[in-house]
């Protein structure tokens, strides 16, 4: 569920008329409502109910601060995977107790970082990376507490590019070795061992890889236990999808999630961690953009937007669906057209949707993408010198614009000639 509803004739966002925004911010422009994204977080919360547990958002969906200081003041935690994002979970007013730091490539100073300002643990991708936070922990005085994230070679049934779960993925320690990784942990200095730490990929549309996951993390955990170490925590990730395409079957609910959880790991007595972040923040987002040209080809029509793949990537890397509807509703009975819709940018990957039967539009009208929430604004760039577009944060009937379109100047401004040019 999400608040972008039609009222009137004209999409809104909450108490929000879309087409307000569009007259005050100008397009393309992400829109943010915070009723959909506290109500996802809660629903999270809710799920664990009756198990010690942190809901901590995955902010490499979404970093605005004005996102993260919402669910920070919901009660969620962060998961960071930079030193970049971990500065913005700090700046949005989440103390480090609240933050977990994934990642296969923590650096050096991303590490004295994270012990200098606080951290709940790091999640240890590997050997060479236990070895070095060892190092500087001790060279700070500081105890680094870990969680090793072990792959368990299992299926999330996925796109390849979002799959992290079997034993070809980069991420983890293969699961048939965690014991012997967690010895060598247990002996090193500067590191305390807190728990174990899973992620099988992102968008999962099913909960029986979750469960086949949990499965082997339950044994582990109760081997682990055998050995001598202390396993009081399970950070078991994220990965929930969303129904991108309104008409699919829709993926299972955070409570169905929930009670999965509870089943298969609620008996060893560990605290919970989950790091969803496309289910709290996918839906809570629309990318809305202007019709430039309806263009007839040779054999289609081209609705061609100001929005460009710089702006949502989503489509080009990953052949994603985006449900496309018009900011003015349809009148009843209105017949619908075939468009491929694409943006300006010189490259024929930017394209959002080939062969899209749609409400049909006209030069000048607004369109909306749904779900656009997670991975949109935060995969942008500036390619061809467009400038990164407003990301605007609604709450009840106000708005606000909670990061500017930069101006071409602003954007020349941060290149530096050198001096042998003047």
């Amino acid at each position: 569920m999400d608040h972008f509803l039609y009222r009137d004739g004209m999409l809104h966002a909450e108490d929000v008329p879309i087409s307000e925004i569009a007259a005050q911010v100008g397009t393309p422009f992400y829109v943010y409502s915070t009723a959909t994204l506290t109500r996802h977080f809660h629903l999270f919360d809710e799920a664990l109910a009756g198990l010690p547990h942190l809901v901590c958002f995955a902010m490499k969906s979404l970093s605005n601060q004005a996102v993260l200081k919402t669910l920070a003041q919901a009660g969620a935690g962060m998961d960071v995977v930079s030193g970049g994002e971990y500065a913005r979970a700090k700046a949005a007013g989440v103390p480090g107790d609240r933050i977990v730091f994934s990642g296969v490539g923590k650096t050096e100073p991303e590490m004295e970082q994270a012990l200098t300002g606080g951290i709940r643990q790091f999640n240890v991708e590997s050997e060479a990376e236990m070895a070095l936070l060892s190092q500087v922990a001790m060279r700070l005085g500081k105890t680094a507490p870990i969680t090793v994230r072990v792959n368990p070679d299992v299926d999330a049934k996925t796109h390849a590019k979002i799959a992290t779960g079997k034993s070809e993925n980069k991420f983890g320690i293969p699961i048939d070795r965690a014991r012997d990784v967690y010895a060598h942990a247990a002996a090193l200095p500067g590191i305390k061992v807190v728990g174990i730490d899973v992620h099988i990929g992102s968008q999962l549309t099913e909960l029986a890889p979750f469960a086949a996951a949990y499965e082997k993390v339950a044994a582990l955990t109760e081997a682990l236990r055998a050995d001598g170490h202390t396993i009081d925590r399970l950070d078991l990730g994220g990965g929930l999808g969303i129904p991108y395409e309104r008409s699919n079957i829709a993926p299972p609910l955070p409570t169905e999630y929930g009670a999965m959880i509870k089943e298969t790991l609620g008996h060893l007595g560990c605290e919970i961690e989950i790091e969803p972040g496309r289910l709290i923040s996918g839906n809570a987002g629309l990318m809305v953009a202007s019709v430039v040209y309806v263009k007839d080809g040779a054999d289609r029509q081209f609705l061609i937007l100001d929005a460009a793949m710089n702006d949502l990537i989503r489509p080009a890397m990953y052949d994603a669906w985006h449900d496309i509807v018009p900011v003015v509703e349809p009148a009843p009975g209105s017949e619908p057209a075939t468009f491929d819709v694409v943006g300006p940018v010189c490259e024929s990957g930017d394209t959002f949707a080939k062969g899209r039967t749609m409400a049909a539009v006209a030069r000048g009208d607004l369109v909306a993408f749904r779900s656009a929430g997670a991975y949109g604004a935060v995969m942008s760039s500036e390619y061809n010198s467009r400038p990164l577009i407003p990301e605007v944060l609604v709450n009840g009937d106000q708005f606000a614009v909670i990061r500017p379109r930069p101006t071409f100047d602003e954007m020349i401004a941060r290149d530096t000639i050198p001096s042998w040019l003047d």
